[in-house]
C-alpha cells in the first residue's frame, strides 16, 4: 500500500511540474498573450489534482474531496469573478467556500459510501447557501451594481420557506401510513 500512495504523490508532483513548465513555456512563446482570463483555470486544476489523487487511492482517499472542492470551486468563482468584473461579491464571498466544504463532504460521504456524511455535508451546503442569500442581499443591496432583483427575490423565497416549514405546512402528509392507535381513555 506504501508504494501505491508514493506513486500517486510522484504523478501528481510530476504532473505539477509538467503544468508549471507549460504555463513558462507558453509565456515565453506567447508574450503578447492575455493571461487575465486563464489564470483562475490554474486553480481549479489544483483542486481538479485532489479529485485525481481520490480516485487513485480508493475509498480511503474519499477525504481529498474536502480539499478538492474547496480549491476547485473557488477557482470557479474567480472565474466568474474576472469574466464579470464583479469583484464587490468577495464581502460576502466566504459563504460560498462555505458552501464548497459541504460539498465535499458531501463527496468524501458518496465516495466513500457515508451516509452520515453525505447527510452532514448537505447540512453544510444548506448553511452556507442560506448565509448566501442573507449576506448577498446586504451587500448587493448597499452596493447594487449586479442583479438589483435577484437577492431581494431570493431574500423572500427564504423567508417563505422558513416559515411553511417552521409552521408545519410544509410537512408531508402521513394520513395514507396512519397506523396510529387511538388513545385509551
Amino acid at each position: 500500500m506504501q508504494t501505491n500512495r508514493t506513486n500517486v504523490g510522484a504523478l501528481i508532483g510530476g504532473a505539477l511540474l509538467i503544468g508549471f513548465g507549460l504555463l513558462s513555456l507558453m509565456g515565453n512563446i506567447f508574450r503578447g498573450f492575455n493571461w487575465g482570463f486563464f489564470w483562475p483555470f490554474i486553480i481549479i486544476a489544483g483542486g481538479a489534482l485532489f479529485f485525481i489523487a481520490m480516485f487513485a487511492t480508493g475509498k480511503s482517499g474519499a477525504a481529498f474531496a474536502v480539499p478538492g472542492s474547496i480549491i476547485g470551486g473557488i477557482g470557479l468563482v474567480l472565474l466568474f469573478q474576472n469574466l464579470t468584473d464583479h469583484w464587490e461579491s468577495m464581502s460576502y464571498f466566504w459563504t460560498v467556500i462555505l458552501m464548497f466544504v459541504g460539498l465535499g463532504i458531501y463527496l468524501m460521504g458518496w465516495y466513500g459510501e457515508e451516509e452520515s456524511q453525505k447527510q452532514a455535508g448537505a447540512r453544510v451546503m444548506k448553511i452556507g447557501f442560506i448565509l448566501f442569500i442573507i449576506f448577498g442581499a446586504f451587500f448587493e443591496m448597499i452596493f447594487s451594481s449586479f442583479g438589483n432583483m435577484i437577492f431581494p427575490v431570493l431574500l423572500i423565497l427564504l423567508g417563505a420557506y422558513l416559515v411553511l416549514t417552521r409552521s408545519g405546512l410544509l410537512k408531508k402528509n402521513d394520513s395514507t401510513n396512519d397506523n396510529s392507535v387511538p388513545p385509551v381513555s
